[in-house]
Parts: structure tokens; sequence; C-alpha cells
């Protein structure tokens, strides 16, 4: 398979590493100072582009890379607010393929699927209150994280006594989200559901961002054979 990658930071080395790895090649490499490559033959051969990048491009981005047919894999988050309905109208009605995750981790992909089913769980045991918390190195600028995000909505989905969540809020009705910033630390996801009797805490912890980028490299060879508006939930079925 043919892959671009849009962002060359520590990810995009990684997810290079991991592609070539597995025998794909990169046939293109777009950073900030050469954005004119978008029009190159190179990147239009590109059957998919994982673009890992900042909110504020990433969009734009994905609009690059249709105009020139190419698929996009995406983990860059805090765009959908501004940008979900467009990006799901051109999915949905316009051909366009975007595979976007808030997070590529096979490991929390399994742990988001734990998370929801304990959020079902949960549902019929009031005692117990709810909270986050995520941790990330120094350099992360979101926060909450994208991940954090992603799990409180399963959380809120399925659980009545929660109506939202809210960063630092305590307001009843709200899923308390906590978020430290440490080091060099790849990411922590912790949620407790607390009560006088116990405490049930469920804990995904990175070791690296390896797994992060294997994710995005499996994303990719699925995004290759499949079209519209993907998620971690159309590649793994738990």
């Amino acid at each position: 398979m043919k892959i671009a990658l849009i962002g060359y930071g520590k990810m995009g080395k990684m997810i290079e590493q991991i592609a070539l790895s597995r025998g794909h090649e990169i046939v293109s490499i777009i950073d900030i100072d050469n954005l004119q490559d978008f029009d190159s033959p190179a990147f239009a051969s590109a059957d998919v582009a994982i673009e890992f990048t900042n909110p504020k491009v990433a969009y734009d981005n994905y609009l690059k890379a249709w105009s020139k047919g190419v698929k996009v894999v995406s983990g860059t988050t805090a765009w959908l607010k501004d940008h979900g309905d467009e990006v799901r109208n051109a999915c949905a009605n316009e051909g366009k393929t975007l595979f976007w995750a808030s997070n590529f981790s096979v490991g929390v992909a399994i742990f988001s699927a734990v998370n929801k089913y304990l959020a079902k769980i949960m549902n019929g045991f009031p005692q117990y209150d709810v909270n986050m918390v995520e941790t990330h190195h120094v350099h992360k600028l979101d926060a909450p994280s994208g991940t954090a995000i992603t799990l409180a909505e399963q959380i809120v989905e399925r659980l009545d006594r929660k109506e939202k969540w809210g960063l630092h809020e305590t307001a009843p009705g709200t899923l308390r989200i906590d978020d430290v910033r440490r080091g060099e630390v790849p990411g922590i996801h912790t949620i407790n559901y607390d009560s006088e009797a116990d405490m049930i805490t469920i804990t995904h912890d990175a070791h690296s961002r390896q797994g992060f980028a294997l994710g995005a490299v499996l994303a990719a060879e699925y995004t290759a054979e499949h079209q519209g508006l993907l998620t971690i939930d159309d590649m793994f079925s738990f």
C-alpha cells in the first residue's frame, strides 16, 4: 500500500517506521515547510494519507487530500465541533473517506469496549459516583484529551445520572474529568466508580506511542478497503 504522511513529528516518524516494517511504501511526507507537496504527483499516488497535525489545520488537510482522491486516516482531535457536519456530509454524500479516532491504540479500543460495558452495568447502581483522570506529557496543549472526551461521552450515553462531562466540574449530573500534565507520559486514562463501601477502577496506561502508531497503520490498511466515515468501532467488533 502507498501511504502519505501529513505531519512528521514524533508520531509521524514512528508511523513511518511501522508502515515500512509492514511492507508499505511511504510515497510523500508533508510537514509545515513543504505544504506545496499536496499538489505533487507523489501525494496523489497514495492510497491513504495518515494525518497527525493540529486542530487548526486538520480539516483543511482533509480537503486537500480529498481533492487529490486520497483517503485520510486522522488522529487529530478538537476539530469536530467546528467541522463535524461538513465532514459527515462529505463522507455520506460526496464519496469522501475519513477514518477518525481520538486514539488508535488497540489497547484503548479494548479499554473503550470495557468502559461502555461497565457503564451499562453501573447504570443500575446509583450509589457509585464516577469520575475520570487523564494524565499526559507536559507538551500536550488540549485538555481534556480527545480520548478522555470519547470515554466520557460513552459513559454519559449509558448512565442516566450523568447528563454531561466537564473539566474539573463537580456540579450534580456532571461527569468530572481532571487533567494532569507530567513529564513525558504518553497517556494514562483512569475511570473510578466510587461509593461509601468501595471503589471500582479501570485504567489504560500507555507505555509508549508505539501502540498509537501501530493502530494508525492498521486503520490505514482497513481504510484502503473501505469508504465513508470510519471509526475504531468499524475496525474492531467487540
